[in-house]
């Protein structure tokens, strides 16, 4: 399955992000914890140049603890600061102003050396659909201001959100890339809900899905889906799933029923908290430029 997806707002906000640029101090950009990588729009490189920027590890609930703290060391390796949070709590979301203190300190005392008025901090936020961002803001602004939902796409324009005293941010709607090089970066997204379900084939997002599991969580994939031992051949895997749960069409297991149970129970956190890749897995040439 090839898993392609652009709609045409996106390209839009991919100019209006090159416009705005020069109107923030600094960038927001919003990843998913689980897929840190995957998870990260290759055009953001190249939008944002030389901003300073923090990279949000949200819905770090969600992720092996572990391997989030491995992928914050990682960046920091690259000079990006990075942050786990989970906005959907607010977890972790004090530190997100205290460290754009930071990375701003030498302009803003640049500013008031040259006699400019004190004034809030200026990001912009920008990340893939689904990633969190209008949850990121309803929660730090106190409101819900932002439109959120549970679909990738739900922001589709830009606004303006004063923050405190301290904060102004602009929204953006999610950027995807025109196409993935990388079929297994399109596999990652699509099993954590980064993708619509409506264009992707669920047997496949499955079959990558419960691969990933059986070499990486064998045990929690044994224990969720009552499976002995994990087989090799994956349709028996689908067949002692399905015959687990009861999932037959007649006197067959009902493989679409499988899968769309895999994948929901994946995102419904019921085999515990997954992270879908880590820093080791990461060839040289693949690993971010150094700012």
């Amino acid at each position: 399955m090839t898993i392609q997806w652009f709609p045409g707002h996106m390209a839009k906000a991919r100019r209006e992000v090159t416009e705005k640029l020069k109107l923030v101090d600094i960038i927001f950009e919003l990843v998913d914890a689980r897929i840190p990588y995957s998870s990260r729009n290759p055009m953001i490189d190249e939008i944002i140049q030389h901003k300073p920027r923090i990279v949000l590890l949200n819905k770090a609930d969600m992720a092996d603890k572990e391997v989030t703290a491995e992928w914050i060391t990682f960046f920091k390796k690259q000079g990006i600061s990075a942050l786990a949070i989970n906005s959907q709590a607010g977890t972790g979301l004090k530190q997100v102003v205290s460290e754009a203190k930071v990375l701003l300190k030498e302009k803003f005392d640049r500013m008031e050396a040259k006699g400019i008025k004190p004034r809030a901090i200026r990001a912009m936020i920008v990340g893939i659909p689904n990633a969190g961002k209008s949850t990121l803001i309803n929660r730090l602004h106190g409101k819900n201001i932002a439109k959120t939902g549970n679909m990738p796409g739900v922001t589709k324009a830009q606004q303006w959100i004063k923050v405190g005293k301290e904060l102004e941010l602009l929204d953006t709607p999610g950027i995807l890339w025109p196409k993935f090089e990388d079929q297994e970066v399109g596999m990652k997204l699509a099993v954590t809900g980064a993708i619509k379900d409506a264009i992707l084939n669920l047997d496949d997002v499955a079959v990558y899905a419960l691969k990933f599991l059986g070499e990486h969580y064998p045990v929690r994939l044994k224990e969720r889906f009552g499976v002995e031992q994990v087989p090799e051949d994956i349709v028996e895997l689908f067949d002692k799933i399905g015959l687990s749960r009861g999932l037959k069409q007649g006197r067959e297991v009902d493989y679409d029923k499988v899968a769309e149970t895999v994948i929901r129970e994946i995102r419904g956190e019921k085999l515990g908290p997954l992270s879908f890749e880590r820093p080791a897995d990461l060839a040289a040439n693949e690993e971010p430029a150094e700012k």
